[in-house]
Order: structure tokens, then C-alpha cells, then sequence
């Protein structure tokens, strides 16, 4: 019985603790409105220069590593196969790693054309081209910090994993674990659209 209640209140915690991270990315969301509705024909050209394809990749890998992630879950949970589990996760992982990796190349190509924050080339547009680039980065590498911290979070579960700290009788970490990745996929999939869909 303790155990169950320990397993709620941490579901609870994690619940409270994903809501602030809503009214974060919220915020911004909110900004980007504002800015956008002040700016459209600067944040329709600046829109121009980032590469759908990039974009779309990466939403193809995180909504990728959302199923492996649900089936480590479900493997463990329902079915009590720890191996099975342990793979899904270690597959999740790496699909996180490969979205840096692409994010890495993405942010690459925007510093070598002088479109990151203060540089003179950008200085040089106009004013909403400036603050959709600002924008740009600030939320897009918020969201990859949090995908670092979810990388830190599932290679420490996976360590549980395999060292039977978590399985089917304490699954609570695990679960939580699982609700913080998606919530990373949940706010690439509005980034998505209101950097590479809307022009």
C-alpha cells in the first residue's frame, strides 16, 4: 500500500512539474503570436530560411522515439520482459541523440550563412527578421536542452532497468520518465508548424 502511495504522490510531482514546463513553453508560444502578428511579412521571409526537410526529419525521429518509448513501457509493464524493455529504451535514446545530431547540422548551416542572434548580417534585416531568428534559437535550443535531460533521464532508467532497480512492481520512475519524453515530443510537434509550416 505504501508503495502505491509513494507511486501516485510521484505521478502527482511529476504531473505539477510538467505543468510548469507548459506555462514556459506557453509563454513563448504566446510571444512568438505576438511578434508574428506585428511582423508577418519579416517572419514570412525569415521563415524561408530554414529547411522543411531538417524540420521534417526531426519530427519523424521524435514522433519515432514516442512509440519505443511507449513500448519499453508497455514491455515492462504489462508483460514483465525487462530485456525487451531495456531495448525499446535504448532505442529511444538513440533517436534522441540522432534528433540532436540533425538539430546539430541545422543550427550549423544557419551559423555559417550569419543567421544567429547578434551577428551582423542579421543586424543588418529588418527588425521581425531579427526577432524570428532570435525566437528561433531561444526556443528551439530550449527545447533541445530539455531533450538532453531527457537523454540523461532514460539513460539513468535504463541503468535501473538493468540493474532490476525498476520493473514491473516499481514502475512509477519509469512511467514518469516516459511522461517527460513525451511532453519534449508534444512541444517539437507545435515548434514544428510555427517554424517550418507557417509562411
Amino acid at each position: 500500500m505504501e508503495a502505491n502511495d509513494h507511486g501516485t504522490g510521484a505521478r502527482i510531482g511529476m504531473w505539477l512539474f510538467l505543468l510548469s514546463e507548459i506555462l514556459i513553453f506557453g509563454g513563448l508560444f504566446l510571444l512568438y503570436s505576438v511578434y508574428r502578428f506585428r511582423n508577418p511579412a519579416d517572419f514570412h521571409a525569415a521563415s524561408r530560411e530554414l529547411s522543411r526537410v531538417f524540420g521534417t526529419l526531426n519530427t519523424g525521429i521524435l514522433l519515432t522515439s514516442s512509440l519505443t518509448m511507449v513500448l519499453s513501457i508497455f514491455s515492462l509493464h504489462r508483460k514483465g520482459e525487462r530485456r525487451r524493455a531495456a531495448a525499446f529504451l535504448c532505442a529511444t535514446i538513440l533517436l534522441g541523440c540522432a534528433f540532436l545530431v540533425v538539430k546539430g547540422f541545422e543550427w550549423a548551416e544557419k551559423f555559417r550563412h550569419g543567421l544567429y542572434p547578434n551577428s551582423a548580417l542579421l543586424l543588418e534585416r529588418p527588425k521581425g527578421e531579427v526577432l524570428y531568428f532570435g525566437l528561433y534559437f531561444t526556443m528551439t535550443g530550449l527545447h533541445a536542452l530539455h531533450v538532453i535531460v531527457g537523454i540523461g533521464v532514460l539513460s539513468t532508467m535504463l541503468a535501473f532497468l538493468r540493474g532490476g532497480r525498476i520493473g514491473p512492481e516499481r514502475i512509477a520512475p519509469f512511467e514518469n520518465a516516459g511522461l517527460y519524453w513525451h511532453l519534449v515530443d508534444i512541444v517539437w510537434i507545435f515548434l514544428f508548424p510555427l517554424f517550418y509550416l507557417i509562411s
